[in-house]
């Protein structure tokens, strides 16, 4: 690692426990992302997201994990907004596909539940820039536990 660029590790790598505020909200890595949740009903979710220079790479693009960071969480939402509160899930598969850039501007997700079977729900997630074009397309498959807890 190059001089100076050391960093400290946090001072508790967890285990870690919080309480959310309202069953459809978002969780503290969201709020770091400044995630908002525009809407989230029917099995359907729409977020937005800021592009900050903190989730650039080294071109100055927006980060791809980033983008998929908020695809997934618009899948959760969507998911969120059709199983009982307080369920506890769990990506289990992810694919994504990026069609563009994000050079600047707020980022928007719209996604969708496209299935359900059983405990397993598959959720669908398409990113759009702040012009309006598809940056990205996200799918995912999540299983909600059968206990109160993730274990």
């Amino acid at each position: 690692m190059e001089k100076g660029l050391e960093q400290k590790a946090p001072p508790a790598t967890g285990p870690h426990r919080f309480e959310m505020n309202q069953w459809i909200s978002c969780a503290p890595f969201e709020r770091l992302l400044n995630m908002t949740i525009v809407e989230a009903c029917d099995g359907r979710a729409t977020l937005t997201m800021p592009f900050l220079i903190d989730y650039a790479q080294g071109a100055g693009l927006m980060h791809g994990g980033v983008l998929v960071s908020l695809a997934d969480t618009a899948v959760v939402m969507a998911i969120k907004s059709i199983i009982t509160p307080m369920s506890h899930l769990a990506t289990t598969e992810l694919e994504s596909r990026f069609l563009l850039p994000v050079t600047k501007g707020n980022v928007t997700a719209k996604a969708e539940v496209v299935s359900r079977e059983g405990r397993r729900l598959k959720g669908k997630a398409t990113l759009y820039d702040e012009e309006g074009r598809a940056v990205m397309e996200f799918c995912s498959t999540f299983k909600v536990s059968k206990d109160a807890q993730i274990k």
